[in-house]
């Protein structure tokens, strides 16, 4: 009888691990299935988030309006060429951008910083544009030179350089250079717009130092037009010292440089100063945004708008 006993509670414990390893099985399905059902939610939101980013050029979020300081001959034109510069009661000028701007002091920073926000919209010059930042469309128009030089895109400037009377040989040589065939095939050859040359230049033989200053807008093709004039000019040195257009434009009043540069037209106040202004090219604008933002085109009303703070979030660009 114990025997039988014994027997038969072997069995029941038996039955009762067969049961419980039995049951592993659905804790385990249940556990597959619930990681199965994350996975496809978590799928599902990301096709969710694909889908509801604006299409048409459009974009959410707020907007980082990032523009050039105080004295940037750039900030002059632009703010003028897209009427964010207003006149008062008196007649003075007054400009209305934003106080939440970020401000920057070159092209090469305004573009690393359009380049490391994706909200942000800023400006550079059209020659100075490279694959860091994207240049959007304005009023249906892309920013390029043939588009400048077709009338259709309407955002260019010029490029200028100013003198005092009794220049040097060797600096009023430099400037035959630039404004020679040889000179304004460099000016073209670097994505600017030539506005005409002088003919031929020969090499003049002549030894010195020339030093120009001002714009950093116009300094990328003033480097380039150094670098050609050197090599067929060997005793002549030229120094390029990167500023602003105004600071170009006093540093030539002062006597600080030979040639200062300016990448808007001149003031009455520097003309009445006794500076001679130059163009060596025509620029055009380029309104830039950031490489992953989906906007590729806007109107100079929307700019104008963003950039005086009437606008401040990209869904309410219309």
């Amino acid at each position: 009888m114990k025997k039988t006993l014994a027997m038969v509670l072997a069995m029941g414990m038996t039955i009762a691990s067969l049961t419980a390893c039995g049951g592993s099985k659905p804790a385990e399905t249940t556990a597959a299935a619930t990681e199965a059902q994350t996975e496809a939610a978590s799928s599902a939101a990301d096709t969710k988030a694909e889908t509801t980013e604006p299409a048409g050029g459009k974009a959410e979020g707020p907007i980082t309006v990032v523009s050039r300081e105080d004295g940037s001959g750039t900030r002059g034109a632009f703010i003028e060429l897209f009427g964010i510069e207003t006149k008062n009661d008196a007649g003075e000028k007054v400009d209305n951008t934003t106080e939440d701007a970020e401000i920057t002091n070159s092209t090469s920073v305004m573009m690393t910083t359009i380049a490391g926000n994706k909200g942000a919209i800023g400006y550079v010059s059209l020659g100075s544009l490279n694959d860091t930042v994207k240049a959007v469309d304005i009023d249906g128009a892309e920013a390029t030179v043939d588009a400048i030089k077709a009338g259709e895109y309407k955002v260019a400037r010029p490029f200028n350089i100013a003198v005092k009377e009794g220049l040097s040989d060797v600096a009023s040589d430099f400037i035959k250079f630039i404004m020679s065939e040889d000179g304004q095939k460099v000016v073209e050859d670097n994505g600017y717009i030539s506005q005409g040359n002088e003919g031929a230049y020969t090499a003049s033989g002549l030894k010195g130092k020339v030093v120009v200053a001002g714009s950093s807008s116009v300094t990328p093709v003033m480097e380039k037009l150094k670098e050609a004039y050197v090599a067929v000019n060997s005793d002549v040195e030229i120094e390029v010292q990167q500023s602003d257009s105004t600071t170009g434009m006093t540093s030539a009043i002062e006597g600080v440089c030979d040639i200062g540069m300016a990448s808007r037209d001149l003031k009455d106040s520097e003309l009445e100063a006794g500076l001679t202004p130059t163009v060596i090219a025509m620029d055009g604008i380029a309104v830039v945004v950031n490489n992953d933002s989906p906007v590729t085109e806007l109107t100079s009303e929307n700019v104008k708008d963003i950039f005086t703070g009437e606008i401040t979030d990209w869904a309410d660009v219309q």
